[in-house]
């Protein structure tokens, strides 16, 4: 017989804001489930991002069906974890546990989200030259996304020099060589002036870390936009975009579409995804069309 209750959270920092928890119990009160997401949050609970080993195993002795996992916990996580998919043990980077007969499998719904909301939201722009910033968590799964995508080469900005060499480095195993790259800040300049767009992967922007990720004026109108933050939606960054005429994408289509896969990991039933996308939209206001 069919499970019809499910316990799930999120572990990550500073998640008060998050959807999630509205996302995945309308759309299982939709499909007649009972369905708790609860927020785990270390700053509230005052742990470090070190602790989220501790807190998996507690959820899984607690009885959770499973976890999904934001920053800064989404590498750290993985060590503590039984076993991972392919997608991400490829990546690195864990965003979904799953609970499986007292193992935690690790999965990443963030690099199926953002390529479903890409490919939805920025359908014709050139990717022979993209720029990302940021090579964390979300940075990895982007990334990896927009090279499946068919992005020529993707150059990885981020203040941890190291962190973007060994993510470039990885990505060139699993694409092939020159597939990636990666600059210190201070090259951004140039890259911009020269990339077809921007996806940005890094926290500034949110709510609890606002402002511009680098300077406006480094920003011209031949640049596409895509950005994963999605609290808010309208990030700083795309409303001074989108007034210099460049094309954006807004964070609410990863935001559902990674909601999508994830719920569908804990409980084995098909959402409507086309649902999941207008409650991001009502709940954190219309996601942006591209203009």
């Amino acid at each position: 017989m069919a499970k019809d209750s499910y316990l799930v959270g999120l572990i990550g920092a500073g998640i008060g804001p998050s959807l999630s928890p509205a996302l995945h119990e309308r759309e299982a009160d939709r499909q007649g489930l009972r369905y708790l997401y609860r927020l785990i949050d270390i700053d509230t609970l005052g742990v470090p991002p070190e602790a989220v080993g501790d807190l998996v195993r507690s959820a899984r002795d607690l009885g959770f069906d499973g976890l999904n996992i934001t920053h800064p916990c989404k590498q750290l996580v993985i060590e503590h974890l039984d076993g991972l998919s392919a997608q991400a043990e490829a990546l690195g980077a864990v965003n979904t546990v799953v609970f499986e007969g007292g193992r935690a499998v690790g999965h990443n719904t963030d690099v199926t989200g953002f390529a479903a909301s890409f490919a939805r939201g920025l359908p014709d722009v050139p990717l022979e030259r993209v720029v990302q910033l940021g090579a964390g968590g979300a940075g990895a799964a982007v990334a990896h996304a927009t090279l499946t995508l068919g992005a020529g080469r993707v150059t990885l900005v981020d203040a941890l020099a190291d962190r973007a060499a060994a993510l470039a480095a990885s990505l060139n195993r699993h694409f092939g060589e020159g597939r990636a790259a990666h600059a210190t800040p201070d090259r951004l300049a140039k890259l911009l002036a020269d990339a077809d767009g921007i996806v940005h992967a890094t926290p500034t922007g949110m709510a609890a870390h606002p402002g511009l990720p680098f300077p406006a004026a480094l920003l011209h109108p031949g640049l596409w936009i895509a950005e994963v933050v999605y609290r808010p939606l309208e990030t700083e960054l795309l409303r001074t975009a989108r007034a210099m005429g460049c094309a954006t994408l807004d964070g609410g289509g990863m935001a559902a579409f990674q909601a999508v896969d994830a719920f569908r990991l804990f409980t084995g039933r098909e959402p409507d995804a086309a649902r999941m996308l207008a409650d991001i939209g009502e709940l954190a206001g219309a996601v942006s069309a591209p203009k």
